[in-house]
């Protein structure tokens, strides 16, 4: 069976981040009313603060301009607020039918809550579960379309960084040789640095 959080790590290379205080993840979770899946936070914690593949941001509570727990909160507002989102047309594309949710919610312990997002557009989510499986990952795209894939976070990332599609039909991103990520500010005068991933052949 695949450890895909050290899949990860070989991929993106030896994490440089001190990560966040258990504390702040606690806090976190007390807010959100649930805990979040360690493979998750292992990866935040070690990349967190980065844009990853030119594309996906990732962060961590308790990391300045860039705090997650901020990024959450907001994010879950915005979402709540556009009616549009909630609802698909045809039974197969609903997102209450993919989730298994009655209705449906951002940011709650019982819905759906914002992990990262990419510079095109799509937001990537914890949903307590897709097509049955339990925490699985939600992706919303920039124009309202839902796609979910039952499988835990590390190998979301895992799959998305080899250039699957895995933020909805014709998403894949595949750049060839080390990954590129970028150290983002998180605080005033502090400047971004770009950095590479170990070569991985492809």
């Amino acid at each position: 069976m695949t450890d895909y959080v050290q899949a990860v790590i070989d991929m993106l290379g030896h994490p440089q981040a001190d990560g966040a205080t258990p504390a702040a993840w606690l806090r976190l979770e007390g807010e959100l009313g649930r805990s979040l899946p360690a493979d998750y936070k292992a990866i935040a914690d070690a990349y967190g603060a980065r844009q990853i593949n030119h594309h996906l941001y990732l962060d961590r509570p308790g990391t300045g301009w860039r705090d997650l727990g901020v990024w959450m909160c907001r994010t879950s507002q915005l979402w709540s607020q556009e009616k549009a989102v909630k609802e698909g047309v045809e039974s197969p594309v609903d997102p209450r039918v993919i989730f298994g949710l009655p209705e449906i919610s951002f940011g709650t312990a019982e819905g759906l809550i914002p992990l990262a997002g990419t510079d095109q557009g799509h937001i990537i989510f914890l949903a307590p579960q897709v097509h049955g499986v339990p925490d699985g990952i939600a992706v919303l795209s920039r124009e309202g379309a839902w796609a979910g894939y039952a499988l835990s976070f590390a190998e979301w990332l895992y799959r998305y960084l080899i250039g699957e599609e895995m933020c909805g039909w014709d998403s894949a991103v595949f750049y060839p040789g080390p990954v590129h990520l970028e150290y983002l500010s998180t605080e005033p005068g502090q400047q971004t640095r770009v950095v590479y991933g170990p070569p991985r052949g492809m």
